[in-house]
This record gives structure tokens, sequence and C-alpha cells, in this order.
């Protein structure tokens, strides 16, 4: 066992793999194209149904299809038989999964699919199968051989069937013009939730914490208010309260640089005109990326009238847990 070349088997692996999901580029077609249609036509769910190892994979696509705009759930064949039958409508559409064709418990539904009129794509290994024949529309899922080098386990035919059906999840996704804050309402827990829901409004700072000067402000005053409210920035604003600028750390190290007197100078004179200011309903995690592409720690949040609203600084993204 010691000389056993793990690395040589798990390469091969690999190889077959990557070859099977290469050849089924190959398959996408007008059949596929008939198959998305008639999802897209569903009026109530789409059920997924498969045994063994191709159940695991039906249970992941049909997972993938609901979270992304295609309402589904799995059916277990077995159960299907013992009244489970009964989740499925007239309305619905029914993906079934055999690596054969022939699997039994897929093949006794047939007769009631058919009987109820219900729309059936199947994925199978055999063109010329009793499920193939059976459905609406078959998407060919075959392979040469298995990962397993005994050709039996399912891994290859599996891995090609999980790729089959994330093409058809995000071939709707994009025919349904789904969106991140779609995508939002169906993961509304945990980290991804709050980084596709949480929006720059509702962990901003407002009112008296915004540090705000005006151009004629003596710069030490400046200093003083950026201190205070410690954003490593303040807010420059005219008589009316129109934001025409910001002073930030940046500006500071500047004016040091330059040997500006901080006690004569006006912030007018020294600050960064227009600044990088944001509106207060995107998303938290634009506002991180745009902090990230500009190597900043802090944004201005302004109204339409262009008056500031707030401060959005990257502790508050992090207390807030979107990265």
């Amino acid at each position: 066992m010691s000389d056993f070349d793990f690395n040589t088997s798990a390469l091969r692996t690999i190889a077959l793999e990557t070859e099977a999901v290469a050849a089924i580029a190959g398959r996408i077609d007008e059949g596929f194209t008939q198959a998305c249609q008639l999802v897209m036509q569903c009026k109530g769910r789409i059920i997924v149904t498969g045994m063994g190892k191709s159940g695991h994979i039906g249970n992941k696509i049909a997972a993938t299809l609901a979270s992304t705009g295609s309402p589904a759930f799995f059916v277990h064949p077995g159960e299907a038989s013992h009244g489970d039958l009964g989740m499925i409508t007239r309305d619905d559409v029914v993906i079934a999964i055999s690596n054969s064709g022939n699997t039994a418990e897929i093949v006794t539904l047939l007769p009631l699919i058919k009987r109820l009129d219900i729309p059936l794509i199947s994925m199978t290994g055999d063109r010329e199968s009793l499920l193939a024949e059976a459905a609406n529309i078959n998407l060919d899922v075959s392979v040469e051989e298995e990962a397993c080098p005994l050709n039996l386990a399912p891994t290859t035919s599996t891995t090609v069937t999980l790729v089959m059906g994330d093409a058809l999840a995000i071939a709707l996704l994009e025919a349904r013009g789904f969106t991140a804050e779609d995508f939002a309402f169906s993961h509304p827990g945990g980290a991804l939730g709050r980084k596709l829901l949480l929006r720059v409004c509702d962990i901003m700072h407002s009112g008296d914490e915004v540090p705000r000067v005006q151009e004629s402000t003596l710069l030490k005053d400046a200093l003083l208010e950026m201190t205070a409210k410690g954003f490593g920035l303040t807010t420059v604003v005219d008589a009316q309260n129109t934001l025409i600028g910001v002073f930030t750390d940046g500006d500071l190290r500047r004016v040091v640089d330059n040997q500006i007197d901080i006690n004569s100078a006006t912030t007018g004179e020294v600050m960064t005109r227009g600044g990088n200011a944001i509106d207060a309903n995107i998303l938290a995690a634009q506002a991180l990326n745009i902090m990230e592409n500009k190597k900043i720690t802090a944004l201005v949040v302004e109204d339409e009238a262009h008056r500031p609203l707030g401060v959005l600084h990257m502790h508050d993204i992090l207390r807030a847990g979107v990265i």
C-alpha cells in the first residue's frame, strides 16, 4: 500500500471527468433550448427525481434551481409510489434523472406522469432507454467510462449530470433576468444574505456624527473636527450645505510634506474637490468594492441634492459582517 501512487490515480480521475464534461458542450442544442422553454412556461414547480447517486445529484440540482429563480424541489421516486406523487400537479414539470434510463422506481412513475399530462424532461446516459423515449425532451448525459476503474461506481456520470443541471439552472437564471437582490431574498441568513441585502443607509453614521466644515474654515479647526468625529476625513460644504469636497488624512500628509501652515491656511486651499461620494441606497458590498478599488477606508454618503447624509467607514462594513 505504501508504494501506491495516489496522485496518479487522482489525476486520472480528474482527466476523465474533465474530458467528459467538455464533451457535453456538443450536446447543448435545440433540445436543450426546448427544455429551458418548457421550464420557463411552467406555471407550477419543477419536480426533480432520481434514485441512488442520481437522487443525490437531483437534490443538488433542485436546490440550485430553487435558489436561482426557478421554484423546484426533489421528490424521492420510491416515496412517490407510496403517496408523495400527490406533491406533483398538472402545472408542474418533472425532471427525471437516471444514468441507465431504466431505473425501476422511475419507470414505475412514467404512466402516472403521462396520465396527468405533466411535461417530462429526462437526463439519461442512454437515449434509447424507457425514460428517454417517454420524455418530452431528453438531455444526453452519457459518458464513455466512469472514473471508477471497475467502471461501476457512478463518478464521471454524476459529475456530467450535475454540470448539465447547472447549465440548465444558469440559462434559466439569465433568461429570467434574475438579479443579485433576487438571489439575496433566497439567502437571507448568514454572511451571504448580509452581503447581498445590507444597504449603506443601514450601517452609515448620520446626523451630528457627520464631520462638516466650510471652505473658509481654518485648517487647524478642520483637523479638530476630523479628530472629534474619527473617520479620517471631514466633508467640506458651502453655505447651502452642498457637498463640494473632502479633506482627508491623505490631504493632511500632503500639507505636512509641503510645509503648509495649518494655523493660517483654510480648508478650501488644501481640500480634495469632489471626492468620493455614494448614494445611501447602494449595497454595502458595492461600497466595499469602491473602497477597495480606490484604496480608501471611508466614503461620504450624499443625497440627490449633493448634501452630505452620512459617512461609511470600512469598520462599519466589518462589524456588519459583509466581508
